[in-house]
């Protein structure tokens, strides 16, 4: 009975398998990277190849290739050929057909013998696969607890959390075959599990690396605009994410952060700094003021215990009355002695009748900062 079932079966396979195909890479969604070849069997109701051997290309068959994609047709042995150039392709390496122009004998009959040796199926498997080259983005990741950041502005260690999402794209197509997805796979997405632990494991570890090379430049708050220079920190991590091109064939366009925000104890960390930051300020200012007082006092103490002197006339009173005019506002940069130095001139000018009173308290005001 299983002789006769594989008789029949080589037949009607044979037969089935003498039409050409018409392959092409079905539809991608938003993170699929890897898609089997679909054959195209119809043709609004035009059509009637259903009966095709899986595992079999005939010879004539047409491959077409989207672009941003690569056709990958393989055998038992592994990849036999690879096509990264969109467009139209005859495959000549498959089952001989009598449509190809080839013999009945090489085409059925040998077919037929072949066949019936492995019950019923063919011996020689040949399958296509599709890989995407396009940007596969939106591929979401989150700090699973806090990450420390060492914050030379605030001087501390804080703890953080962040989340947001990457992009990826395939650069070498055979290298992303053979060494990342999984032998005897026609399907493969980012959105599977385990392969969404493994590439999230890594560009966590690049992204706290990258992290942290920012904290002698920028404040916690400033990271969100360092987009740009974090994706190339994080790609020229040559132990992590940034390994992706030389191991697997795929790496990192674009890296998008949504949020980085603060643990709780990091808040609280960050208002105690600023209220002392604060404090201390208020303390500076009044210190100064406090100094310039006390200087202001002494050049008062100078001048009541060395008195003013009679020194010079009313031509030098005048012109020095001038002078003063001329340097109003730059008296804050003199020094103690400048300061009493010219009070005790004014002193004369007043004694000499040269400045009323009124005139003398304004200058003396404007000397000592009052």
């Amino acid at each position: 009975m299983g002789i006769i079932q594989a008789f029949t079966g080589s037949i009607g396979g044979t037969f089935a398998d003498q039409w050409k195909d018409i392959i092409s890479a079905g539809e991608f969604d938003e993170h699929t990277v890897v898609a089997p070849g679909i054959y195209k069997q119809h043709n609004k109701g035009r059509g009637s190849n259903d009966s095709y051997s899986e595992g079999v290309i005939t010879n004539g068959s047409k491959i077409f290739v989207p672009e941003n994609t690569a056709a990958f047709i393989f055998s038992q042995g592994g990849i036999e050929d690879i096509i990264t150039t969109s467009g139209g392709y005859e495959y000549q390496n498959g089952e001989s057909s009598i449509f190809n122009g080839e013999s009945i004998k090489d085409s059925i009959i040998n077919q037929i013998g072949n066949r019936i040796k492995f019950g019923g199926q063919p011996d020689d498997i040949k399958y296509i696969n599709f890989v995407n080259l396009k940007e596969i983005r939106n591929i979401k990741f989150g700090t699973r607890g806090p990450v420390i950041y060492n914050d030379l502005y605030y001087e501390t260690d804080l703890e953080v959390r962040s989340y947001g999402n990457f992009s990826i794209q395939v650069i070498n197509p055979e290298k992303f075959i053979k060494n990342f997805v999984p032998a005897n796979v026609n399907y493969y997405s980012f959105d599977n599990v385990s392969v969404r632990e493994q590439l999230i494991s890594e560009f966590l570890q690049s992204f706290i690396v990258a992290l942290n090379s920012l904290s002698s430049k920028y404040r916690i708050s400033q990271l969100p605009s360092q987009a740009t220079e974090l994706s190339k920190t994080i790609v020229n991590d040559s132990f992590n994410a940034g390994s992706w091109g030389d191991r697997f064939g795929f790496e990192i366009v674009k890296v998008a952060i949504e949020n980085i925000e603060f643990t709780d104890e990091s808040r609280e960390l960050i208002k105690q700094y600023s209220s002392k930051k604060l404090d201390v300020k208020a303390y500076e200012d009044l210190s100064q003021k406090a100094s310039n007082i006390a200087a202001q006092q002494k050049i008062a103490q100078g001048i009541q215990e060395h008195g003013l002197n009679d020194m010079g006339g009313m031509v030098f009173g005048m012109n020095f009355a001038q002078h003063l005019d001329n340097t109003a506002g730059t008296n804050s940069k003199m020094s103690l002695d400048e300061q009493v130095s010219n009070l005790k001139k004014l002193k004369e000018l007043l004694d000499a009748g040269i400045l009323t009173q009124e005139e003398f308290d304004k200058k003396k005001k404007e000397i000592m900062d009052l």
